[in-house]
């Protein structure tokens, strides 16, 4: 599951990569398609942060299902966290393409536009998972050690 999902992801990022190409542009061009005289919308900023978070997410998705055999889990357990790790992982892609594709939806305080508190959601959920994650692995990981 991690694997496909984060394949999915670096390819959720390349086709966000060409949302961010078209933006630069300020057309959408791509040979040997006509040319649409049409300016995407976002930020420079934005469109970065949605094409890198999708790659981000999806290495950590490979990194973690490769480190799983050396933590210390059950079964049940692992497949609890790569669903909960695979969540995360879209939640912050989705979150992010939210600000490149609807003015004003960064996310990054409840209020305004509905598609901002959409992102805001995501994110504010997306790292309580994440945190608790992180402090599982750590904490069974050093109890494993002693």
């Amino acid at each position: 599951m991690l694997i496909a999902s984060g394949a999915l992801l670096i390819f959720f990022a390349g086709v966000a990569g060409f949302g961010f190409l078209f933006y630069l542009l300020g057309e959408i061009r791509l040979w040997p398609f006509p040319t649409i005289e049409y300016q995407m919308p976002g930020s420079v900023k934005a469109w970065r942060m949605t094409h890198l978070e999708g790659v981000l997410g999806g290495v950590i998705h490979w990194i973690f299902a490769l480190l799983l055999p050396l933590l210390p889990f059950t079964i049940k357990t692992i497949r609890r966290m790569s669903v909960a790790m695979i969540s995360v992982g879209w939640m912050f892609t989705i979150a992010s393409s939210m600000d490149a594709l609807f003015t004003d939806s960064r996310g990054l305080a409840y209020g305004g536009p509905l598609t901002n508190n959409i992102a805001f959601f995501l994110f504010y959920v997306g790292i309580l998972m994440i945190m608790y994650i992180l402090l599982v692995i750590a904490y069974r990981s050093l109890r494993a050690f002693d």
